[in-house]
């Protein structure tokens, strides 16, 4: 059939050659060599992090997480029941719990940004399998299409060898008449 990139860019996407990106040049390539093209997306990503990548996605994790957030509800009810009630005049932290704000403030400028960090490569994650999702359904479309022609040869070669059989059976049909007729006509 085609056996070239150059002859599959202008067939099916009906490119010139050196009109395609790598991308799609890698699709054409892996349909030519009959090869699948869908890998583990997340596994490349994973190779190359760092430790601080993972350390931030880690904390992003536990920090948008419902324990922490009941956690963190509990550890403030301890905070200020332990400061209100039980304390009283000997309190850590008494009301307005100026030291409790200080620790909240500082707890939220270091996740803030962590968690900005962990959105930032999720971002880059979803760039990634956006761009692997079009690979693969490229190459879906052109195996698509691939079939659509083979299923047309196919069909256009079973009606050739319909009509021929047509002709065939017609010739034979009138060799028949011309008996019928002669017989026919000897009688």
């Amino acid at each position: 059939m085609y056996k070239t990139i150059d002859d599959l860019a202008n067939r099916w996407l009906k490119r010139r050659p050196d009109g395609l990106s790598q991308l799609e040049s890698r699709v054409l390539q892996s349909t030519l060599e009959r090869t699948t093209i869908s890998r583990d997306t997340n596994k490349a990503v994973a190779s190359h992090q760092t430790f601080g990548d993972r350390l931030a996605d880690t904390i992003a994790r536990i920090g948008g997480s419902w324990s922490f957030i009941l956690g963190f509800l509990a550890f403030l009810i301890v905070w200020t029941v332990g400061n209100v009630w039980l304390l009283t005049r000997d309190a850590f932290d008494p009301y307005p719990f100026i030291f409790l704000n200080l620790v909240l403030s500082m707890v939220a400028a270091l996740q803030a940004p962590v968690i900005m960090m962990a959105q930032n490569r999720q971002t880059e994650r979803d760039r990634i399998d956006a761009a692997h999702d079009y690979e693969v359904n490229l190459k879906a479309e052109i195996e698509i299409m691939a079939l659509h022609e083979k299923l047309d040869e196919l069909r256009h070669s079973q009606i050739i060898g319909m009509r021929d059989e047509i002709v065939r059976l017609a010739e034979t049909v009138k060799r028949i008449d011309e008996r019928l007729t002669r017989q026919q006509s000897a009688s």
